[in-house]
């Protein structure tokens, strides 16, 4: 398939990850290392799609004052720039990578306002820029000004342009997308496990609750539901299959991105209509490979392989597990 992906971010950001040895809150540290990457869910997977050699177009909304970073991106990735430019400036977000705790804290200040207009000229840019067949990811939060259901508004008009939509949001846009009764459903949905609980609106503790909660999302017309379970694994959900992939836990060198790269994993596949097993497999494996790297990048394609051909499968059917 030659036909580019194209990723709708809708709230970048520029994402600044600062790395300790340990963080003790309330004491002053002192940093040994600080990066700066474009950023934001859609940004993010455009990258590692790049990486792994898929022609994809980076799309949304974008603040003209500081793309400096995201053009740089681009023109070293070789990622089409679809973005739609509004004044003013992207958000900065803070990424603390504490070694010690071999995890994250994020610190997410406040981005771009948008209104009716600049979600219209996102509508426009996609009519223009989206072909029959293509992958097309709706990533992210949304800024101030757009409705919950900015999401499945663009989900409605990929539809009918042909295109299969992957959404990887949470909340209340989330909800709006998956509450349509129109056959305007995302093709996959990628939430973790407490996103699936908001969307739920309960606790979902073991493993068969959250089967059944990824089943209702399949049935109700969502072809692929995959939840991210951290060090579990992740589950995958299509028709009469589910399976559930793991892989061993790893140090990671950087947390920030895991997720997006499972995303970019999924479409990798999704674009050579794998089987669900080769879905499971490369997700996770492109989830994993991002551990070990600073910023939205993967290394080398052998080494993605390396770690799909290790993923341990589990088929969870039959279908009322």
């Amino acid at each position: 398939m030659t036909t580019p992906v194209l990723t709708v971010t809708l709230n970048p950001a520029i994402d600044q990850t600062i790395t300790l040895d340990a963080l003790r809150p309330g004491h002053v540290h002192r940093a040994k290392a600080v990066r700066h990457n474009a950023g934001g869910k859609g940004v993010n997977v455009a990258s590692c799609l790049a990486d792994w050699g898929v022609p994809v177009i980076a799309g949304g909304l974008l603040g003209a004052a500081n793309a400096a970073p995201f053009e740089a991106l681009f023109a070293a990735k070789g990622i089409a720039d679809g973005f739609v430019r509004l004044s003013g400036e992207t958000r900065t977000n803070i990424k603390i990578a504490d070694l010690a705790g071999a995890d994250t804290t994020d610190i997410n200040l406040p981005g771009l306002s948008a209104d009716a207009a600049a979600l219209e000229r996102v509508r426009q840019s996609l009519r223009d820029l989206v072909e029959p067949g293509a992958l097309v990811l709706l990533a992210g939060s949304l800024p101030d000004g757009l409705p919950a259901d900015s999401y499945a508004t663009l989900s409605a008009d990929l539809a009918a342009l042909g295109a299969r939509t992957v959404l990887d949001s949470s909340g209340a846009p989330l909800a709006a997308a998956l509450a349509v009764t129109d056959g305007t459903l995302p093709y996959c949905v990628k939430p973790n496990r407490h996103e699936l609980e908001d969307w739920a609106g309960k606790p979902l503790p073991g493993l068969p609750d959250v089967l059944a909660a990824a089943r209702d999302l399949n049935r109700r017309g969502v072809g692929v539901v995959v939840v991210s379970l951290g060090a579990e694994g992740a589950l995958f959900v299509s028709g009469d299959r589910a399976v559930r992939g793991r892989l061993p836990a790893v140090n990671p060198l950087s947390t920030v991105g895991a997720g997006d790269a499972m995303v970019a994993g999924l479409i990798a596949a999704f674009r050579r209509d794998c089987p669900l097993e080769e879905v499971a497999r490369l997700s996770i494996a492109f989830a994993v490979a991002k551990l070990g790297q600073f910023g939205p990048n993967l290394p080398e394609a052998d080494t993605v392989r390396a770690l799909a051909a290790q993923v341990t499968l589990t088929d969870l059917a039959p279908t009322d597990l």
